[in-house]
């Protein structure tokens, strides 16, 4: 068990670690990262999950379905519970509450999911890590993005106005990308050799630099611990998790199933919600802290619950 958990955890927190450090230490720019963020979530992200999605089976994504209506249902329930405890108990603005909703609601699968399930679980779980940035970039991505529009033009939110947000929102790769490789694969069409290795080499950019673009994104956060940070990291390093085990049961997911989706609840916020945030004015404290205090936290917290997973469930 030791040597599984470092060959799956000890990479993750390496590349983190590079990406924090070249921040701090001035040796890249953690400031303006759009260049980065660029290649990112709009080429390297995008054709990995292309990848991964159009060379499954149609059966293997019906297999999966259950799985990606539980992996809605978890980021779903704590976006809407970290939104309305923003806005109602500590009267966050709506993008404020917007940006720190999708930063605890959605985990970083874009960075450590691909590579940290197929380590724990075996290849055949990077179906279903693929699947949760599908999930996440189709769903609570473009409500926050919508969001964060409507109150930037200080908009009345109502469901025909985020419902514009959200399709607007399908313009960016990481949302259509997955949307497009799934028809792709339920028509059952098949890559050529040439497509494959191209989407192969443009995504195998993804974990590193999405590892480092985490790490860079958190070196420069400003961090404050309060009552709020402590609150928010707790229900996702530990409620996201749970709850996961609570709606994989629900919906009688298989052992392997159940697995996965608790894995994925407990990996640590993302830097979504910031990056999103920024570009609308939004950096509100809470959510940077949360996230650096998460990732901090996640040392210990993580291999626990792979521990925990492999076994006690």
């Amino acid at each position: 068990m030791p040597t599984v958990l470092a060959n799956a955890l000890l990479p993750i927190f390496v590349g983190l670690l590079a990406g924090f450090y070249a921040g701090r230490r001035g040796l890249m720019d953690n400031v303006n990262v759009r260049n980065l963020i660029v290649l990112v979530m709009n080429f390297a992200v995008p054709c990995a999950l292309f990848l991964v999605i159009a060379q499954s089976s149609r059966r293997d994504l019906q297999r999966q379905l259950t799985t990606s209506v539980a992996i809605a249902l978890i980021f779903g329930a704590v976006f809407l519970a970290c939104y309305l405890w923003g806005r109602r108990f500590w009267n966050m603005p709506v993008s404020d509450a917007a940006v720190l909703a999708l930063t605890i609601g959605f985990p970083n699968s874009a960075a450590v999911a691909l590579s940290l399930l197929s380590d724990v679980f075996g290849s055949g779980a990077v179906i279903a890590a693929a699947l949760s940035i599908a999930v996440g970039s189709i769903t609570i991505s473009p409500v926050t993005l919508a969001l964060l529009e409507l109150a930037h033009r200080q908009a009345k939110i109502s469901p025909v106005a985020l419902g514009r947000g959200v399709l607007r929102s399908f313009r960016q790769p990481v949302v259509w990308s997955p949307a497009v490789a799934l028809l792709f694969s339920f028509c059952g069409l098949h890559l050529p050799s040439y497509g494959i290795a191209t989407l192969k080499t443009l995504g195998s950019a993804a974990n590193g630099s999405a590892l480092v673009l985490t790490g860079l994104v958190i070196s420069a956060q400003p961090f404050t611990l309060n009552g709020p940070v402590l609150w928010t990291t707790f229900g996702k390093l530990i409620g996201q998790p749970v709850l996961a085990i609570v709606i994989a049961l629900l919906l009688r997911l298989n052992h392997d199933q159940l697995h996965q989706v608790v894995l994925i609840g407990a990996i640590p916020g993302g830097f979504f919600g910031l990056v999103f945030g920024k570009s609308f004015g939004s950096s509100p404290v809470t959510a940077s802290s949360s996230l650096v205090a998460g990732y901090a936290l996640s040392v210990v917290t993580l291999p626990l619950w792979i521990l925990i997973l492999t076994r006690f469930i």
